[in-house]
Protein backbone atom coordinates (compact mmCIF):
# COMPACT_ATOMS: atom_id res chain seq x y z
CA UNK A 1 0.00 0.00 0.00
CA UNK A 2 1.15 3.60 -1.03
CA UNK A 3 1.43 6.43 1.73
CA UNK A 4 1.02 9.53 1.54
CA UNK A 5 4.25 9.86 3.02
CA UNK A 6 5.59 7.89 0.48
CA UNK A 7 4.38 9.83 -2.35
CA UNK A 8 5.45 13.10 -1.40
CA UNK A 9 9.00 11.56 -0.43
CA UNK A 10 9.07 10.50 -3.91
CA UNK A 11 7.91 13.72 -5.11
CA UNK A 12 10.41 15.64 -3.13
CA UNK A 13 13.73 13.73 -4.02
CA UNK A 14 11.86 14.07 -7.80
CA UNK A 15 11.97 17.87 -6.77
CA UNK A 16 15.42 17.53 -5.53
CA UNK A 17 17.11 15.63 -8.55
CA UNK A 18 15.11 18.09 -10.91
CA UNK A 19 16.83 21.41 -8.91
CA UNK A 20 20.12 19.38 -8.91
CA UNK A 21 20.15 18.88 -12.64
CA UNK A 22 18.69 22.22 -13.27
CA UNK A 23 21.60 23.86 -11.58
CA UNK A 24 24.43 22.03 -13.73
CA UNK A 25 22.77 22.64 -16.75
CA UNK A 26 22.87 26.27 -15.55
CA UNK A 27 26.71 26.25 -14.21
CA UNK A 28 27.76 24.56 -17.92
CA UNK A 29 25.69 27.39 -19.66
CA UNK A 30 27.12 30.21 -17.74
CA UNK A 31 30.81 28.77 -17.28
CA UNK A 32 30.85 28.24 -21.23
CA UNK A 33 29.63 31.78 -21.62
CA UNK A 34 32.97 33.09 -20.67
CA UNK A 35 31.40 36.24 -19.39
CA UNK A 36 33.02 38.30 -16.40
CA UNK A 37 31.90 36.55 -12.93
CA UNK A 38 30.46 33.27 -14.79
CA UNK A 39 32.90 31.30 -12.48
CA UNK A 40 29.85 31.93 -9.53
CA UNK A 41 28.19 29.55 -7.61
CA UNK A 42 25.32 32.29 -6.29
CA UNK A 43 25.02 33.43 -9.86
CA UNK A 44 24.55 29.87 -11.17
CA UNK A 45 21.90 29.69 -8.40
CA UNK A 46 20.19 32.78 -9.40
CA UNK A 47 19.84 31.69 -12.87
CA UNK A 48 17.30 28.96 -12.02
CA UNK A 49 16.04 31.36 -8.95
CA UNK A 50 17.73 29.17 -6.35
CA UNK A 51 19.44 30.17 -3.43
CA UNK A 52 22.69 29.76 -1.98
CA UNK A 53 21.17 27.48 0.61
CA UNK A 54 20.08 25.03 -2.34
CA UNK A 55 23.34 24.98 -3.04
CA UNK A 56 24.57 24.19 -0.04
CA UNK A 57 21.69 21.45 0.15
CA UNK A 58 22.75 19.86 -3.18
CA UNK A 59 26.32 20.25 -3.31
CA UNK A 60 27.51 20.85 0.21
CA UNK A 61 29.81 23.78 -1.29
CA UNK A 62 31.17 25.50 -4.19
CA UNK A 63 33.25 22.63 -4.26
CA UNK A 64 31.19 20.14 -4.57
CA UNK A 65 29.38 22.20 -7.26
CA UNK A 66 32.41 22.14 -9.51
CA UNK A 67 33.53 18.47 -8.72
CA UNK A 68 29.82 17.73 -9.85
CA UNK A 69 30.38 19.76 -12.82
CA UNK A 70 33.22 17.70 -13.91
CA UNK A 71 31.80 14.64 -13.04
CA UNK A 72 28.34 15.64 -15.30
CA UNK A 73 30.65 16.63 -18.62
CA UNK A 74 32.81 13.65 -17.93
CA UNK A 75 29.88 11.14 -17.87
CA UNK A 76 28.36 13.24 -21.12
CA UNK A 77 31.89 12.87 -22.64
CA UNK A 78 32.37 9.08 -21.90
CA UNK A 79 34.95 6.73 -23.10
CA UNK A 80 37.39 7.16 -26.50
CA UNK A 81 34.84 4.94 -29.05
CA UNK A 82 37.04 1.82 -29.42
CA UNK A 83 35.55 -1.66 -29.57
CA UNK A 84 37.00 -4.29 -27.73
CA UNK A 85 38.09 -6.34 -31.12
CA UNK A 86 39.79 -3.28 -32.88
CA UNK A 87 41.33 -3.97 -36.09
CA UNK A 88 41.69 -0.55 -37.57
CA UNK A 89 45.94 0.17 -38.50
CA UNK A 90 47.49 2.36 -35.96
CA UNK A 91 47.15 5.42 -38.54
CA UNK A 92 43.60 5.05 -38.13
CA UNK A 93 43.60 4.51 -34.76
CA UNK A 94 45.55 7.41 -34.12
CA UNK A 95 43.12 10.14 -36.46
CA UNK A 96 40.15 8.37 -34.64
CA UNK A 97 42.05 10.42 -31.40
CA UNK A 98 42.53 13.13 -33.00
CA UNK A 99 39.49 13.80 -34.45
CA UNK A 100 37.40 13.10 -31.92
CA UNK A 101 39.46 15.50 -29.36
CA UNK A 102 39.16 18.10 -31.81
CA UNK A 103 35.46 17.65 -31.94
CA UNK A 104 34.87 17.37 -28.24
CA UNK A 105 37.21 20.74 -27.52
CA UNK A 106 34.64 23.04 -29.58
CA UNK A 107 31.83 21.66 -27.36
CA UNK A 108 29.93 23.68 -24.98
CA UNK A 109 31.14 21.85 -21.95
CA UNK A 110 35.01 22.05 -22.97
CA UNK A 111 34.39 25.71 -22.49
CA UNK A 112 32.96 24.94 -19.72
CA UNK A 113 35.82 22.74 -17.96
CA UNK A 114 38.16 25.43 -19.88
CA UNK A 115 36.36 28.82 -18.35
CA UNK A 116 36.29 26.44 -14.42
CA UNK A 117 39.96 25.29 -14.91
CA UNK A 118 41.04 29.06 -15.49
CA UNK A 119 39.63 30.28 -11.98
CA UNK A 120 40.72 27.58 -10.15
CA UNK A 121 44.46 27.55 -8.53
CA UNK A 122 47.32 26.34 -10.80
CA UNK A 123 49.69 24.63 -8.04
CA UNK A 124 47.98 21.78 -7.78
CA UNK A 125 48.86 21.86 -3.43
CA UNK A 126 46.60 24.77 -3.35
CA UNK A 127 43.89 23.11 -5.80
CA UNK A 128 43.93 20.11 -3.55
CA UNK A 129 43.86 22.13 -0.29
CA UNK A 130 40.90 24.67 -1.11
CA UNK A 131 39.21 22.36 -3.93
CA UNK A 132 39.54 19.10 -2.76
CA UNK A 133 36.58 17.06 -4.23
CA UNK A 134 36.66 19.27 -7.64
CA UNK A 135 41.03 18.47 -7.65
CA UNK A 136 40.07 14.70 -7.05
CA UNK A 137 37.39 14.57 -10.26
CA UNK A 138 40.32 16.63 -12.26
CA UNK A 139 42.99 14.01 -10.93
CA UNK A 140 40.80 11.32 -12.18
CA UNK A 141 40.69 12.32 -15.82
CA UNK A 142 44.00 12.12 -15.81
CA UNK A 143 44.22 8.58 -15.21
CA UNK A 144 41.14 7.60 -17.22
CA UNK A 145 42.62 9.16 -19.98
CA UNK A 146 45.85 7.29 -19.94
CA UNK A 147 44.16 4.42 -19.60
CA UNK A 148 41.98 4.75 -22.42
CA UNK A 149 45.19 5.42 -24.07
CA UNK A 150 46.68 2.05 -23.55
CA UNK A 151 43.39 0.70 -24.20
CA UNK A 152 43.52 2.07 -27.44
CA UNK A 153 46.95 0.09 -28.16
CA UNK A 154 46.90 -2.85 -26.24
CA UNK A 155 46.50 -5.56 -29.22
CA UNK A 156 49.38 -3.51 -31.33
CA UNK A 157 53.12 -3.71 -30.43
CA UNK A 158 53.76 -0.13 -29.03
CA UNK A 159 55.67 0.77 -26.69
CA UNK A 160 53.70 1.74 -23.21
CA UNK A 161 56.20 4.21 -22.23
CA UNK A 162 55.28 5.90 -26.01
CA UNK A 163 51.71 5.40 -25.44
CA UNK A 164 51.92 7.51 -21.86
CA UNK A 165 54.10 10.48 -23.28
CA UNK A 166 51.44 11.00 -26.20
CA UNK A 167 48.64 10.88 -23.68
CA UNK A 168 50.26 13.37 -21.79
CA UNK A 169 51.03 15.85 -24.83
CA UNK A 170 48.01 15.23 -27.15
CA UNK A 171 45.37 17.45 -25.15
CA UNK A 172 48.13 20.21 -24.99
CA UNK A 173 48.39 19.99 -28.56
CA UNK A 174 44.59 19.86 -29.54
CA UNK A 175 43.59 22.51 -27.49
CA UNK A 176 46.54 24.42 -29.27
CA UNK A 177 44.61 23.82 -32.51
CA UNK A 178 41.10 24.54 -31.31
CA UNK A 179 41.97 27.54 -29.83
CA UNK A 180 43.51 28.28 -33.50
CA UNK A 181 40.46 27.82 -34.48
CA UNK A 182 38.10 29.85 -32.74
CA UNK A 183 40.62 32.84 -32.69
CA UNK A 184 41.14 32.79 -36.57
CA UNK A 185 43.75 31.52 -38.59
CA UNK A 186 45.45 31.41 -41.75
CA UNK A 187 46.54 28.02 -41.43
CA UNK A 188 44.80 25.05 -42.60
CA UNK A 189 43.24 23.20 -39.45
CA UNK A 190 42.47 19.87 -41.44
CA UNK A 191 46.57 19.62 -42.57
CA UNK A 192 47.50 20.47 -39.08
CA UNK A 193 45.35 17.55 -37.77
CA UNK A 194 47.18 15.41 -40.46
CA UNK A 195 50.15 16.48 -39.96
CA UNK A 196 49.60 15.21 -36.12
CA UNK A 197 48.50 12.66 -36.55
CA UNK A 198 51.37 11.32 -39.02
CA UNK A 199 53.56 12.34 -36.50
CA UNK A 200 52.63 10.54 -33.38
CA UNK A 201 51.94 7.41 -35.98
CA UNK A 202 55.71 7.65 -36.91
CA UNK A 203 56.55 8.01 -33.15
CA UNK A 204 54.29 5.02 -32.31
CA UNK A 205 55.73 2.84 -34.76
CA UNK A 206 59.13 3.39 -34.50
Amino acid sequence: MTTDADTSGRRTNRRGRSTREAMLDAAVTALASGEPGSVSANRIAKEIGATWGTVKYQFGDVDGLWAAVLRRTAEHRGELPYRENNTAPLPDRVAEIVDTLFAGLTSTEARAIEALRAALPRDPAELERLFPHTAAELASWKDSWARACQKAFADLEVDPARVREVAAFIPGAMRGLVSEAQLGTYSDLDEARRGLTNAIVAYLGS
